[in-house]
């Protein structure tokens, strides 16, 4: 394995200046949406429509917060000549038609649908929108071919087929065009990782006896907000036996001397997400714990020693223990453990590697691809486990690591 450093795995400062090579927006949305027409050129779908808000944001450039952002009332339309169209919460559309100029403005418009099903249908803004939709698939010449969708409320979806549409699914479509990087994509992927190296080393200096999880949990939310973060997803804080079988969740237990504890931080800069666990003892650390995060910490480095491009994702997962190896009856309950997912504006894109999907559906490694990497052991003690996570990039190198917290033994924050 090797350090992230090259010139698109850099870290330089956020802001953008005038004698430094950084990120380029335009650059960045250029590459998307020609991934996307690639895609869509290549399909069986005279349109693309999309209500996946990562999708949105990949082909069109714009974003609402996360409180209005999953409601399944924005959604964006490509079709294969035209630029795309995007419907979005009220004043939103406004917004864009000033600050968003790679948009057509004709092309913002304001729409609204069920909220997750809040507005009935009865409402009638489903017949409205998809009589909308028609007369524009007239208008392009694309009406009477499948259209692609990515995920959708069933009403819709029914208004829509009973509009004469096919609809198939889109999903597949997207997450293959999203999984290839660009250098403005894995710079800010970067940038991401290294706002949360820093964030580890408050956690170091904070975790002691007395402290709460739900207080490491705060820490974090503060210091990634101040650093600029536009959305902290979720961070996990486990500590003592709740190690043991991993919840996945955070609580208000109070940490306690001895206790080994884990944490992940998943947030996202302009979009890009995080996905980074690492495992600390609290003041001390047992031979258990010790002998738990060696193993976890090999079968970390077994598995990045096998990334590089030409490489199947079969053989990264095989390279794990199997399930009952660390007291699991199967694979689906042991699903997420030892586990590698892509990452880019969503948390879980290509590939998933994992015993319970790779093994019959294996994927080619390619150069621009970037994911996580988690392994996770539970200890002799029957409480404590060690959990760790690496981001990686593959190049025709082989693996560049983004996660630069030390990771390669346990670490004991206020040792005593």
């Amino acid at each position: 394995m090797r350090d992230g450093f090259g010139p698109t795995m850099n870290t330089p400062g956020h802001m953008g200046v005038d004698f430094e090579t950084r990120v380029d927006f335009d650059r960045l949305r250029s590459y998307r949406i020609a991934r996307a027409r690639e895609a869509l050129e290549a399909s069986e779908f005279g349109a693309l429509l999309l209500f996946d808000f990562y999708n949105i944001r990949y082909v069109s450039g714009t974003w609402v917060g996360g409180a209005l952002g999953d409601k399944m009332t924005r959604y964006c339309l490509l079709t294969r000549d035209h630029e795309p169209i995007v419907w979005d919460f009220g004043s939103a559309a406004r917004h864009h038609k000033l600050f968003a100029p790679w948009l057509e403005p004709d092309n913002c418009r304001a729409g609204m649908l069920g909220l997750r099903g809040a507005i009935a249908p009865r409402a009638g803004l489903f017949t409205s929108a998809v009589k909308e939709l028609v007369g524009i698939l007239d208008e392009h010449g694309v009406l009477g071919q499948p259209i692609g969708i990515d995920i959708v409320e069933l009403p819709f979806l029914f208004e829509i087929q009973a509009a004469g549409v096919e609809v198939r699914d889109a999903q597949q479509t997207m997450l293959d065009a999203r999984q290839i990087k660009s250098q403005d994509e894995i710079m800010l992927l970067s940038q991401a990782a290294a706002m949360v190296d820093g964030v580890y080393h408050d956690i170091f200096e904070a975790l002691k006896p007395g402290v709460r999880e739900n207080e490491i949990v705060a820490l974090v939310n503060k210091r990634l907000y101040e650093m600029g973060s536009d959305q902290v997803e979720a961070v996990n804080a486990v500590s003592g036996e709740r190690c043991n079988p991993h919840p996945h969740n955070f609580t208000d237990r109070i940490i306690r001397p001895g206790d080994q504890a884990f944490f992940d931080i998943i947030h996202s800069f302009n979009g890009y997400r995080t996905c980074y666990y690492r495992t600390l003892g609290v003041g001390s650390s047992t031979a258990s714990q010790r002998d738990a995060y060696a193993r976890a910490r090999e079968w970390m480095d077994t598995a990045i020693d096998l990334v590089r491009p030409g490489m199947t994702t079969d053989v990264i997962a095989n390279a794990w223990p199997a399930a009952t190896e660390f007291g699991f009856a199967n694979e689906m309950a042991a699903f997420g453990l030892q586990f590698g997912h892509g990452l880019g504006l969503g948390l879980h894109e290509r590939p998933v590697i994992s015993r319970l999907n790779s093994l019959i559906d294996p994927i080619e490694l390619k150069a621009g691809m970037v994911f996580a990497l988690e392994t996770y052991c539970p200890a002799s003690d029957g409480v404590s486990a060690a959990r760790i996570e690496e981001e990686i990039v593959v190049t025709d190198d082989g693996p560049a690591i983004l996660t630069r917290f030390p990771a390669q033994e346990l670490m004991v924050a206020n040792e005593y």
